[in-house]
């Protein structure tokens, strides 16, 4: 029995990664008292206690819940933007590639990705790593979410003001997003994206795209050329390449609403094209992705107690 502990388990990723978790005969949760989860002291030995902790905390109790572990056995899961870029921790995107996933298997300190940040990724460091696209190449990125992303304080804002959110928000104007640096050092780009993040009117689901202009692509790359390294990385089970996304020529922020799976596309033509991912950013893009981190680190099947 593989025993957990989830710090902060009452917020929206850690009550859903409960959720995936709480069935299953092989993992042995740790759930403290309402009176005693936020007792430094029952936090600390709860933390030291399991074989994996996951974090799910703003980035300063994170950093804070790091420093109680002394357990050297403890594997750390965090799902805050706290550590995404910090040395000595594995990115978990084991999709990206065998190195990924050696990375991921062989740590101790494991950052889940961020959702926006989870599809962007997926998307270009394939590219990068082929040679099509330059580090230094000008990229843009939008990503449209559902508001759970913005956790308890968004989701009631929402169901209060009900149609008044119906049109969808851009936000993140200033290009100063928490998502940005994982985005840029885990692709291997040189600069950020301009990225322009959209919160719309739906409880959960997230479309990433980037648009491209063939004379970005090195070698004499096309579209072709992108679809068959995404169809080479992305055989499933959890991350899909799938030639197409669009369903009479729209496609949907909530195709894969409620499931912790990841489609990802290339779609336009010879000249210009764009690069999609969707999947939902409660999903792949936070508890999903976190589960599926655990089931590697335990030894369990990479989809065990997953949505798909």
């Amino acid at each position: 029995m593989f025993k957990v502990f989830i710090d902060g388990r009452e917020g929206t990723t850690g009550l859903r990664i409960s959720e995936r978790l709480s069935a299953r005969a092989d993992v042995d949760l740790i759930v403290l008292p309402e009176a005693e989860r936020k007792d430094p002291a029952r936090r600390k030995w709860a933390l030291n206690a399991c074989d994996a902790a996951i974090l799910c905390l703003p980035d300063a109790a994170a950093r804070e819940a790091v420093s109680m572990v002394e357990n050297e056995h403890t594997v750390i899961l965090d799902a805050s933007t706290a550590h995404r870029t910090a040395p000595g921790w594995a990115y978990g995107l084991p999709e990206l590639g065998e190195t990924a996933l050696k990375a991921v298997l062989a740590a101790r300190r494991v950052a889940v990705p961020g959702c926006h940040a989870s599809g962007f990724i997926a998307l270009v460091a394939p590219l990068v790593r082929a040679g099509l696209l330059a580090p230094e190449t000008p990229l843009s990125c939008v990503s449209l979410t559902g508001y759970s992303g913005g956790g308890k304080k968004m989701i009631a804002d929402y169901r209060e003001k009900g149609a008044a959110y119906d049109p969808p928000r851009p936000y993140g104007l200033a290009q100063t997003h928490k998502h940005l640096p994982e985005m840029t050092k885990i692709c291997g780009l040189l600069a950020p994206p301009v990225f322009l993040p959209v919160v719309g009117n739906f409880y959960s689901g997230m479309l990433v795209s980037v648009p491209l202009h063939r004379a970005q692509l090195l070698r004499g790359a096309g579209m072709a050329d992108v679809r068959a390294v995404y169809a080479d990385l992305y055989r499933g089970p959890i991350v899909v390449y799938r030639e197409t996304l669009a369903e009479n020529g729209f496609a949907s922020a909530g195709l894969l609403s409620g499931r912790d799976g990841m489609y990802v596309s290339c779609e336009g033509n010879e000249e210009r094209f764009t690069l999609l991912a969707a999947y939902d950013n409660l999903g792949k893009g936070a508890s999903g992705a976190a589960v599926q981190l655990l089931n590697l680190k335990m030894g369990a099947e990479a989809t065990a107690g997953l949505a798909l």
